[in-house]
């Protein structure tokens, strides 16, 4: 595969029609990285009426059937999980995947499922970035003591390390002015939702590298991507309805489809992925929502060459 801008993928997680098929997961992913392409992701929806597989599970699968891929998760929603019992498990799935692991976190957009969880929404940013910061000192001290707002440890240890020094790439899911400003503090590059129009994506670039700036850090060396939802078709009509079941299922709000995606023709496609590069992404991670297979030959047959 040929592509001047790495190209990640999406890993089948959602299965809306039929039951959970991991030998397709697994051949998806073997052709993935036998195509070349930089990285396969996952996303975190643990409630809701489409099926969707858990993410660090998804990816903990997913490194013991490749060898070369990048592995991440975009984005894990932290605050709902406590910081140790994350730490622990990425420490472990980077190990396991030999250092491949990339941590995309953020808060997400729901605060109504906290007490599902057993936890207020008030204060959450707080918590998720107490949170972020907790499991970096857990990765990266021999011992962690701490005296935070919502966690307390005294002299604890957390062993194995992760494989990555000093910690994995911290990818931070952001929109709002002070959550941009946290991805600066906290994060190693930022992650552009696939829910977000890629005008929207241009504005918070802009804002990312002011904050960055402003902070003394180098945008050159804070990689930025963005996860698009992506149909290539001829019938560009077709595309287009799948698109918006698969965003009314998934999101609820079938509308999207065509505020977000890119659709249609390689020719389109390509058009609406040289935007999101010009926008400011050094990354592409292709989405496809159906025909997962058939769409990850077609990225890397028809679109690599023309990116």
């Amino acid at each position: 595969m040929n592509s001047r801008v790495p190209l990640a993928v999406s890993i089948p997680q959602t299965f809306p029609s039929g039951p959970v098929d991991a030998e397709r997961i697994r051949r998806y992913l073997a052709r993935a990285e036998a195509l070349g392409f930089q990285g396969a992701w996952v996303v975190e929806q643990i409630v809701g009426t489409v099926p969707s597989l858990e993410p660090i599970e998804l990816l903990t699968y997913a490194a013991a059937v490749t060898t070369r891929l990048r592995l991440g998760a975009a984005v894990l929603l932290t605050a709902l999980r406590t910081p140790l019992h994350t730490a622990k498990s990425l420490a472990t799935l980077d190990q396991l995947s030999g250092g491949r692991l990339d941590v995309g976190v953020g808060l997400g957009g729901q605060p109504q499922v906290y007490p599902a969880f057993g936890l207020p929404a008030e204060r959450r940013a707080a918590r998720f970035a107490e949170g972020v910061g907790l499991m970096k000192r857990l990765w990266t001290e021999p011992r962690v003591t701490f005296e935070g707002q919502f966690y307390r440890l005294k002299d604890i240890p957390m062993e194995p390390k992760p494989r990555q020094r000093p910690h994995p790439p911290i990818w931070f899911g952001a929109h709002h002015p002070n959550a941009l400003q946290r991805a600066v503090a906290l994060g190693d590059a930022f992650m552009g939702a696939g829910s977000l129009s890629t005008a929207k994506f241009a504005e918070e670039v802009v804002l990312l590298r002011r904050t960055l700036d402003a902070a003394g850090r180098d945008p050159a060396s804070f990689p930025v991507a963005k996860r698009v939802y992506i149909a290539v078709d001829g019938d560009r009509a077709r595309a287009g309805r799948r698109l918006t079941e698969w965003f009314g299922a998934f999101y609820h709000r079938p509308q999207l489809a065509e505020e977000v995606s890119v659709w249609g023709s390689v020719d389109q496609c390509v058009e609406g992925l040289r935007a999101v590069i010009a926008a400011g992404a050094g990354m592409l991670m292709l989405n496809p929502v159906f025909d997962d297979e058939e769409q990850l030959e077609r990225f890397a047959a028809e679109l690599a060459p023309r990116l």
